[in-house]
């Protein structure tokens, strides 16, 4: 049996039942917590907090979500390891890779490309050992082992730091087999840039890529090109509902379901047990980003809109075990 390797070990991709793509345990700014603590405030109540609201997750009978926090999202192990040995009916999946929408982090800005340019000469880049190494070897010194990548592309496009990240990721798929999520802005239609240097020119199978918020469009037929590409599709942004509704979010799941594509599509929220990019007073105006949102609200749209409980099965467990078992360096 396949295997997938969770914060507390690796366990048989079956086992992983009902799983979540995309949701977070913490998304925070290294440098400011580091040096004004006083903005987490009590790090037991914290942890505290993300154990009772993974509780209530594992309730409603989710088993298992994909955590993407890499570099740039403030990843922290140790914290997560934690909160974990005390949530032992949910499986965390964590991530490596590097999360930009311009430039690279400066620790890379003079090593290997960076410093290749400088140079003129070519240079390996640093973060591909880097990833791998999460991969193969675990996250500095926790013995948990990453087992997806992550980059972005958002608005700005194709930016020459998203892109070094992007074939960076691309170099450590082929030497590990682990898939890859990308968070992507479908309203610039950034999956096309995705498919372009990630699979035509690194040749990444976009049947191992999920292209995450592609669930911030209405626009079917974008998707359905996308879908008819290969890729999945990350409807999984529930919550978040600023610039779009309720309604559309899920009417998009039931069209796509219509369509033909349930097995091309996995379900999340890309919510967080506490976020620091957010004023908390803006948290105020988005009642339903939580992780108990798709079981409560979501779910029950879509089946009263035609979705079908074994096209649900398919993408709340089928399409992620999938995405998990279908690794292989090459």
């Amino acid at each position: 049996m396949p295997q997938v390797h969770t914060v507390r070990g690796p366990i048989d991709t079956a086992e992983l039942g009902r799983t979540y793509m995309h949701e977070h345990v913490f998304v925070l700014t290294a440098d400011v917590q580091q040096n004004h603590p006083g903005e987490w405030g009590d790090e037991e109540e914290r942890v505290a907090d993300a154990v009772e609201k993974l509780r209530a997750l594992a309730a409603q009978g989710v088993r298992t979500i994909a955590d993407p926090t890499v570099i740039g999202l403030g990843r922290y192990i140790p914290r997560i390891q934690r909160i974990a040995e005390q949530v032992p009916e949910l499986n965390i999946v964590v991530a490596t890779g590097c999360y930009t929408y311009g430039d690279v982090p400066f620790f890379f800005h003079y090593r290997g490309p960076g410093l290749a340019a400088a140079l003129g000469t070519e240079l390996p880049d640093p973060m591909v050992d880097m990833f791998v190494g999460d991969i193969e070897d675990g996250i500095a010194g926790t013995g948990v082992r990453a087992a997806f990548l992550k980059c972005a592309i958002d608005h700005a496009g194709m930016t020459g730091g998203v892109e070094r990240v992007m074939r960076a990721v691309a170099k450590a798929h082929r030497r590990t087999g682990a898939p890859v999520t990308v968070h992507t802005h479908p309203g610039s239609r950034t999956g096309l840039e995705v498919k372009r240097v990630l699979c035509d020119e690194e040749g990444v199978d976009p049947r191992r890529v999920v292209l995450g918020h592609s669930g911030d469009t209405t626009d079917a037929d974008h998707l359905t090109e996308l879908a008819e590409a290969g890729f999945i599709l990350g409807m999984d942004r529930f919550g978040i509902n600023l610039d779009t509704t309720f309604e559309a979010r899920a009417d998009i799941v039931v069209e796509m379901c219509r369509r033909g594509f349930a097995g091309q599509m996995v379900l999340s929220q890309d919510a967080s047990c506490y976020i620091d990019w957010i004023d908390p007073d803006v948290l105020a105006f988005l009642p339903q980003w939580h992780y108990l949102h798709i079981d409560q609200e979501v779910l029950p749209y879509l089946r009263k809109h035609g979705v079908t409980e074994e096209q649900i099965t398919t993408m709340l467990v089928e399409v992620p075990r999938r995405y998990f078992e279908n690794t292989g360096a090459y």
